[in-house]
């Protein structure tokens, strides 16, 4: 026990020394950093990622020798076959440590086609290619993205495509210094004997998948698990351990092929009177699973991240306050979520874009926390860009202006700085039914 909390300590200092001594970090791999050769800001990164390396060693070396009155001994660091023989181990950490610097999150675009054919919909636009790559470029191409945004969640269909100007989209986030990700599991399907719960699928070929993404750019995947609770019977045993076994699998594949993976146990946010305090109940047994998963599999904790629900409770429950959601929220990551884990990415869920924002400041009040506290957030960034941009070119503007101000609101609450007002006040929840069936393509 003491070995490992002497780890996941020093891993923590070096993380700090990293973000805050010198800036964001990328890759020292020849792959990786040729990622963003080529771009000045990118190429400021990689020298902040060697200054930042060689301040790691030295914190995780000072910490892991002891001094005694009469002798002098170093502590044997316990690693997995598994991470000795990685050859992406220490890229998959500084990957992960890039996307949770501070005050910067995620914009979650993985949509599948179907679920993109529903938003583009709502604004009367047909759910062709060429709608969903122009939705996309939108997204891809706001000028000052960079800033606040550090990774982006794609779909499959979407990571190969380029812009109108024939730029590859990989390239386009690349000069706004975002790491692109790649959505990997392939929908959700019922559980026989269960009364509406779902498993993930898509560990079939995952492996090749994940070489192919990679060599196109990607750098880290999402798997999306999703867990039906309410107050009396669910999630039932069955659902926790089949969704715990599929996370820590997938994350395990991810790693050994170069991508970060984004570990989403989604306690799902679902009609009923079910209290806050359940939630919180049910979020920390299933992280519980999770961890204990990903641990038999030997995943490398520093090179993942966390994508978990904020506390809430049912939704024929009155919205609780930010302060008690935060209160919530943070009891049960210290609970469930170990030290080494360098960020954790709240899922916006189907909350309102505000609430999502003052969600988000409400965390930061119960820390300094071992990890980054920050966002992934899909919804809550394009609900209202989709409006304001209908499909109309005369609108483009202003929706990348509006998507912008999202990002950065959020930026400022994940460094506890926000102060309003909100680009899009008000609003009600953005709630969507359980797609079942595959990936939609």
């Amino acid at each position: 026990m003491a070995l490992s909390m002497m780890s996941s300590s020093s891993c923590f200092l070096a993380r700090k020394m990293e973000s805050t001594a010198h800036g964001p970090v990328m890759s020292t791999r020849s792959s990786s950093s040729s990622f963003f050769s080529g771009n000045a800001a990118a190429g400021s990164m990689q020298e902040s990622l060697k200054n930042a390396a060689a301040a790691s060693s030295h914190v995780v070396q000072r910490v892991t020798t002891t001094t005694t009155t009469h002798t002098r001994k170093k502590i044997v660091m316990m690693t997995s076959e598994f991470e000795k023989t990685n050859p992406y181990a220490e890229e998959l950490k500084q990957t992960a440590a890039f996307i949770s610097q501070p005050g910067k999150g995620i914009l979650a675009s993985d949509e599948s086609n179907a679920t993109t054919g529903k938003r583009l919909a709502t604004v009367g636009l047909d759910n062709t290619v060429e709608n969903r790559q122009a939705w996309r470029e939108l997204l891809y191409s706001a000028p000052g993205l960079g800033n606040y945004i550090s990774g982006t969640i794609m779909f499959d269909e979407t990571l190969f495509q380029s812009s109108r100007a024939g730029v590859p989209f990989v390239e386009v986030l690349k000069q706004q210094g975002i790491l692109p990700g790649i959505k990997v599991d392939t929908g959700l399907q019922p559980i026989d004997g269960t009364d509406g719960e779902t498993a993930t699928q898509g560990l079939d070929g995952l492996a090749d998948r994940c070489k192919r993404y990679y060599q196109q750019g990607a750098r880290f995947a999402k798997w999306r698990a999703v867990i039906k609770v309410d107050s009396e019977k669910h999630p039932s045993t069955t659902a926790i351990l089949e969704n715990a076994h599929g996370l820590a699998r997938y994350a395990q594949i991810c790693q050994a092929n170069g991508l970060v993976p984004i570990v989403e146990p989604e306690v799902t946010l679902g009609p009923g009177d079910y209290s806050i305090e359940r939630t919180a109940y049910i979020s920390e047994k299933v992280n519980s699973h999770v961890f204990r998963f990903l641990n038999e599999y030997n995943v490398i904790l520093e090179g993942i991240l966390l994508k978990p629900n904020m506390i809430l409770p049912g939704l024929d429950v009155p919205t609780p306050p930010p302060e008690e959601v935060a209160r919530y929220t943070v009891r049960t990551m210290l609970r469930s979520i170990p030290a080494a884990v360098p960020g954790i990415h709240f899922l916006s869920g189907g909350m309102s874009e505000e609430e999502a924002t003052l969600n988000l400041q409400a965390l930061q009040a119960y820390g300094p926390s071992p990890w980054s506290l920050t966002f992934s957030y899909g919804r809550a960034l394009q609900s209202s860009t989709l409006k304001i941009w209908s499909g109309k070119e005369e609108n483009w503007k202003a929706a990348q202006d509006r998507l912008v101000a999202l990002a950065k609101a959020n930026s400022e609450a994940q460094l506890g700085k926000y102060t309003g007002p909100h680009p899009s006040p008000g609003g009600t929840r953005i709630l969507q039914a359980l797609r079942l069936g595959g990936a939609g393509k």
